[in-house]
């Protein structure tokens, strides 16, 4: 895996140097993506400049660097990413007289594209990838991003140059950069945890959204009105829902398990030492117990636990691991180990980034660098085979709602808000952090003198506040966005700031799929998974200089799940049943039958206890003035609902949080790049 950044500089420049010096001081910003070699190519008469970072994975020689030209000589690539069929493409641009240098799979994938052109090349790949490709002949520069989002890939114009790479730190340190928060994208991110594409924390950048390519001229302006598709999930799922594939439990199982075996093969391709996590899930068990299965020597599997009972999953993942004869490493995590993870987070997640399970993700991913190089994971199961407990608990809420007028539901919605302020009141709710229960911070008498009363009170107010939050749902996908959104009034917490629409908050976005459940998949597809847990892994490994691989994305296999009817995926109230049928055959199902337990941090708590000063310290009243970016009033009403136990606003407050410490970082690298 690698990293990589450039910048366009329309006009031209006379200077090499210069060029050299700024494309290797955009990829220097990326050394953890690649701490094994760096490189730059540049052309001063057109003002490009491509820079590199190199994690040496497959093709460990020399002649696997970066920027690499084709040769033909007419393209020039910086590539981050694995093509897992690089042998079949090979064997084919061979046939068609190509020669090879090395082994890598960049130098495939710049001849297939000099053989086939970029948008036919990468529909041929089977892999993940993100690459800025360089046409000397027609003076374009094409980015690329793979079909489900694995690799990021940032880009936009800035001081007068259209810039990319694979993280924003690499677009900070291009010349001039003017980094600008745009309070839009911040309450998005207020909403869903991370801001989603193609929106950027910073004005004027964007995400290249998964599965697609965007050309640009020598003079800057796009080649087209935007990113042109390749490859769209949401067609294919609607496609698929016109058609569904019709099959019998053995053939449907027979054919998964054929997919998940060559594709967990494919990934186990590395000149590098190669491993797999291990949460104890249906998920991660399928792709080591397949990783056994092709492998010749013992596989090497890493698990994360905690040192608290009702939330370690490590023994459920040790049995697995002893059943198919593993190398199993096993961390404890403790909270202070935990807690050390977080000072770090603003540097691993560059843009502002809130997935509380962020933080066993980098410890894990730590703990497997230390003996190899890439390791497998499970990611990928729950959007394809109906694994999110929100997807139940909407189909089972949502028709009960429904069957009431949309008049009554928009009323009992702001009834129920009004009550819960009034409860919220009545419980002493302006009394600060500090104040006793019995009275407000201004000095007003609370409900009761008991803090039985008061908890009660509480209890009930939080309670009525979520559900008329979510009873005024005007549709399905409307009520599905309120389950997944930690705040349903962003705008409330951001100074200047209006959440724009996107496909998760338009329901006339969501595709045209009849079965609810389904398309709720879909969404998740298209969204949460690339901008969320795929950033998530991504981040996490990268920090560390870990590659990780998921099979269960290969497009094929996800190509096959859209086809499947909804009885493969949900059967008899068990889920991922096709899923569970493969792993059948490999584990026993008393190792795996449990109830779905998330990958997470016990944060709530944290904020309640060994992390409250840190929490006071970033939403200090005054420092969130001072700042102008969050409602100080706001944020510190939740914050105080908060420690009162009137709600659980683990999630939204993790979201200011993450948003401060990001803002506090991002300030000191500004200051520290002056000096």
């Amino acid at each position: 895996m690698c990293g990589i950044a450039g910048f366009l500089a329309p006009g031209g420049s006379g200077d090499a140097s210069a060029l050299e010096q700024a494309a290797l001081r955009m990829a220097d910003a990326l050394v953890t993506r690649g701490p094994d070699d760096r490189g730059a190519w540049v052309d001063p008469s057109v003002g490009i400049a491509l820079g590199h970072r190199r994690l040496s994975i497959v093709d460990l020689s020399p002649q696997g660097a970066q920027p690499m030209p084709s040769s033909c000589g007419r393209y020039v690539i910086a590539y981050n990413g694995e093509v897992y069929n690089a042998g079949e493409l090979r064997d084919e641009l061979r046939s068609l007289g190509h020669g090879f240098r090395g082994h890598s799979d960049t130098e495939v994938l710049i001849e297939a594209i000099s053989e086939f052109g970029v948008d036919n090349a990468v529909r041929r790949c089977n892999g993940m990838f993100a690459f800025g490709v360089w046409d000397r002949q027609q003076r374009s520069l094409t980015l690329g991003r793979d079909r489900l989002g694995k690799k990021p890939l940032y880009y936009g114009r800035n001081a007068g140059r259209f810039v990319f790479g694979s993280e924003l730190k690499a677009l900070c340190a291009a010349p001039d950069f003017e980094a600008v928060v745009d309070r839009d994208a911040l309450a998005l991110f207020v909403r869903f945890s991370y801001v989603p594409s193609t929106f950027c924390i910073y004005r004027g950048i964007h995400k290249l959204p998964p599965g697609t390519l965007l050309t640009i001229r020598a003079d800057g302006t796009p080649d087209e009105a935007g990113p042109r598709t390749f490859w769209s999930a949401r067609e294919l799922a609607e496609s698929a829902a016109r058609q569904p594939l019709e099959s019998s439990d053995k053939e449907a199982t027979d054919t998964l398990e054929k997919l998940l075996c060559d594709a967990v093969e494919r990934r186990m391709v590395a000149d590098v030492a190669v491993g797999a996590t291990l949460s104890g899930g249906i998920d991660s068990s399928i792709v080591v117990a397949l990783m056994a299965r092709v492998t010749r020597g013992s596989v090497r599997t890493f698990s994360i636990g905690y040192d608290d009972p009702q939330i370690n999953e490590a023994e459920h993942a040790k049995a697995i691991a002893d059943h198919l004869g593993t190398e199993h490493n096993e961390l404890i995590v403790t909270a202070r180990d935990a807690l050390d993870v977080i000072p770090r987070i603003p540097e691993l997640y560059d843009e502002p980034f809130a997935d509380t399970s962020q933080i066993p993700t980098a410890l894990v991913c730590q703990m497997a660098r230390r003996d190899v190089t890439v390791a497998l994971s499970g990611d990928g199961g729950d959007e394809l085979f109906a694994g999110y407990n929100r997807y139940f608990a909407v189909l089972e809420r949502w028709p009960g709602i429904e069957r009431k007028p949309a008049i009554v539901r928009s009323i009992a919605s702001r009834v129920g808000l009004a009550g819960s302020r009034l409860l919220w009141q009545m419980a002493g709710g302006a009394q600060s952090p500090g104040a006793g229960p019995g009275r407000s911070s201004s000095g007003g008498s609370s409900v009761g003198r008991s803090s039985v009363g008061r908890s009660s009170v509480l209890a009930l107010g939080g309670r009525l506040e979520r559900n008329a939050e979510r009873i005024g749902a005007t549709s399905l996908a409307d009520y599905y966005m309120r389950r997944a959104s930690r705040c349903m009034n962003p705008d409330l917490f951001v100074v200047n700031g209006r959440a724009p629409s996107t496909p998760l908050t338009d329901p006339l976005a969501w595709p045209s799929i009849s079965d609810p459940l389904q398309r709720m998949m879909a969404m998740d597809l298209g969204c949460n998974l690339p901008d969320q847990f795929l950033v998530k892994l991504d981040r996490a490994s990268m920090g560390v200089s870990l590659e990780v691989r998921s099979p269960l994305l290969d497009h094929r296999l996800v190509e096959f799940s859209l086809q499947l009817p909804r009885q493969f995926k949900v059967r008899d109230g068990e889920r991922k049943w096709l899923l569970r049928q493969v792993l059948d055959r490999y584990v026993p199902r008393a190792l795996t039958d449990r109830p779905k337990q998330g990958f997470s941090a016990p944060v709530d708590e944290w904020m309640r206890g060994p992390l409250r000063d840190w929490a006071e310290h970033l939403l200090d009243e005054r420092r969130l003035r001072e700042e102008g970016y969050l409602q100080a009033d706001a944020v510190r009403r939740v914050w105080q609902q908060h420690l009162a136990g009137w709600r659980n606003h683990r999630f939204l407050l993790w979201n200011f949080l993450m948003f401060q410490s990001w803002l506090e970082h991002s300030r000191q690298g500004a200051a520290a790049a002056k000096r």
